[in-house]
């Protein structure tokens, strides 16, 4: 046979094998198309809280909290199919930043769930976007009213309301204190500002005198001026409704111009930053606080224990409840992928099981949620600095 005929047949063998090799390559990829399907799928949870700025050690807490959390189910889920990843946005104590972040995370269809915010001038917008995109958040701090009274279907909260602290507030002032007038200042934000005319519409209410009501900014290091006011009319309280970096200013000025008025605050000064602002000049400081104890339990002590090691850092306030608005998130995830037959759920169905809640048991509180979000287990809780260590002392509950 000619050198053509062999010439010509070792073409068509190559051209055959190379046929061969694209069909291969199809079925290769196929069955690699048919791997991806099966692959473990991601649900994300995440955090919205100040990580920057003189918020960040109580917006850092909430996000600790709740990676906490996420390691501790992270096998469940697995189990189940499903890979668990935080998110953590910082949301830098900012209403408009916590939007952007709110239209980030509705975009992204792996987030199944929001654990924030720290400041309820921030939840309230951000909210109304997670809304938009049926994105459930559980709140381990905010207190505002406003936060739920709009029946928001993805808005839960496992803390108290301002209307519940601020009064309690004004009665322990009057009944505890033996407070007779009172000088209220606040730091003008839907939360500090709402909380501080919650405690002094009951105290005038139940006959305390006003005798002074001021407003300070965000940021504000010298308080002589307002200072000066406190101490020409001279009240038995003086209550703050703001956060911990303006308040240990406050507290460590007063006492520096010999003003003897007892100082009473919120939620929002419950930090260990206080005790570093104002120094020995924090004892006999009041608070109340939206957050449980823990460290009088075995289970408590534990747990604050393992936070410690983990993360190389002690818990502040909302570490606990950061921790346990992300299990309740969770679990209401887990139950929405059961009952979605072991499938990705969708962000409604996640919603729904959330606001289902019923005593659910977490490390600092027992959560059942009513028909608007609100925690019909969440307290209010008193401590006094009887030395310049955090925390106070629990001296009450209501």
């Amino acid at each position: 046979m000619s050198k053509k005929f062999w010439l010509s047949i070792a073409m068509l063998l190559v051209m055959a094998l190379a046929v061969a090799g694209c069909g291969g390559a199809d079925k290769a990829t196929e069955g690699t198309k048919q791997d991806d399907t099966k692959s473990t799928q991601v649900i994300k949870l995440a955090t919205a809280s100040p990580l920057s700025g003189s918020q960040a050690a109580l917006g850092e807490s909430i996000k600790l909290g709740a990676q906490m959390a996420m390691e501790d189910q992270k096998a469940a889920f697995e189990a189940l199919g499903f890979k668990l990843e935080l998110a953590p946005q910082d949301d830098q104590a900012d209403p408009k930043m916590g939007v952007t972040i709110g239209e980030k995370l509705i975009a992204d269809p792996s987030v199944m769930a929001v654990v924030g915010h720290l400041n309820s001038g921030v939840a309230i917008p951000a909210s109304e976007v997670y809304n938009k995109g049926s994105l459930a958040m559980v709140s381990p701090a905010n207190t505002n009213p406003k936060v739920t009274d709009r029946k928001l279907p993805v808005v839960n909260r496992i803390c108290t309301r301002d209307d519940l602290q601020g009064p309690a507030g004004a009665l322990y002032a009057k009944e505890t204190l033996g407070a007779k007038s009172i000088f209220v200042v606040h730091d003008k934000t839907a939360y500090g500002q709402g909380l501080a005319d919650e405690f002094k519409k009951k105290a005038e209410a139940i006959g305390l005198k006003s005798v002074g009501y001021e407003g300070i900014t965000i940021g504000e290091v010298d308080f002589n001026a307002v200072l000066n006011q406190v101490a020409a009319v001279k009240p038995d309280l003086v209550y703050f409704g703001g956060m911990y970096a303006e308040a240990g200013l406050l507290v460590k000025q007063a006492r520096e111009k010999n003003i003897t008025a007892k100082f009473m605050g919120g939620d929002g000064i419950d930090s260990s930053e206080i005790v570093k602002i104002a120094g020995d000049k924090i004892v006999g400081l009041i608070y109340t606080s939206a957050a449980a104890p823990i460290s009088g339990t075995t289970e408590g002590q534990a747990w604050i224990e393992k936070y410690k090691t983990r993360f190389g850092k002690n818990v502040e306030s909302y570490s606990s409840y950061g921790y346990d608005s992300a299990l309740v998130a969770l679990k209401g995830i887990e139950n929405a992928i059961k009952a979605n037959g072991n499938k990705m759920p969708t962000r409604e169905q996640v919603a729904a099981e959330i606001r289902k809640t019923a005593d659910f048991k977490g490390i600092a509180t027992t959560v059942s949620f009513d028909d608007k979000g609100d925690n019909k287990n969440a307290k209010v809780y008193f401590f006094e600095y009887k030395k310049a260590a955090y925390p106070g002392e629990l001296v009450g509950e209501k």
